[in-house]
């Protein structure tokens, strides 16, 4: 259920390393991605190559697609054509990102129906800026949509603050089981025994 109150975007970009760092950025965001490699791997999924669409397959809605500009094979921008041509998907807003700041690059893919071009490090306030550009082009259900994103990012804000308590007090007892066993500690080792064993339960 909760899956179906995120946004769904489509990243694409040929670096691992990018993909990555793009859907971590996006899932902190409360957007549900998915990640591909190529402009190729793209049409596939949204089923412009003369193939089943894999949407078929998972019923998910695309709202935005990332895309990053140089990539092997197809480029950003003619994935941008193809998808702008589309009757069917020209209306999905199209991402363009870059590590190199081209202006004449950046006015083509502007002119051609890009929504926006994002220079590389893309930013968290990026994704945020582009998700907020979203839900104001949702229609009247905007704001239900954007209530029930809300929540959804409440309770994974939650879960990340109880993870990062739980690690900070791991962290707390293998530095006291390390300084337990030091010899330095040998004398106040049964003064801090039952603090071990409560951190261990805690």
């Amino acid at each position: 259920m909760e899956m179906a109150q995120e946004l769904h975007v489509l990243a694409v970009d040929d670096s691992h390393v990018d993909r990555k760092v793009i859907e971590r950025l996006l899932k902190i965001s409360c957007c549900k991605v998915t990640a591909v490699e190529s402009g190729t791997r793209a049409l596939q999924y949204l089923g412009l190559d003369g193939e089943k669409s894999s949407m078929g397959i998972d019923g998910l809605k695309v709202n935005l697609i990332l895309t990053d500009y140089s990539m092997p094979g197809m480029t950003g921008y003619e994935l941008l054509k193809k998808i702008k041509e589309s009757s069917v998907l020209s209306k999905i807003p199209v991402v363009i990102m870059s590590s190199e700041k081209i202006l004449p690059r950046i006015d083509r893919c502007l002119e051609e129906g890009a929504e926006e071009f994002l220079l590389k490090p893309v930013k968290l306030s990026d994704v945020k800026r582009l998700r907020d550009f979203i839900l104001r082009g949702e229609g009247d259900d905007n704001k239900e949509t954007e209530k029930n994103i809300k929540q959804v990012c409440s309770r994974k804000r939650k879960f990340l603050d109880d993870s990062t308590t739980q690690s900070m007090l791991s962290a707390v007892v293998t530095v006291h089981d390390i300084e337990s066993s030091s010899p330095e500690s040998s004398a106040s080792s049964e003064s801090q025994q039952p603090l071990s064993k409560q951190s261990k339960i805690g």
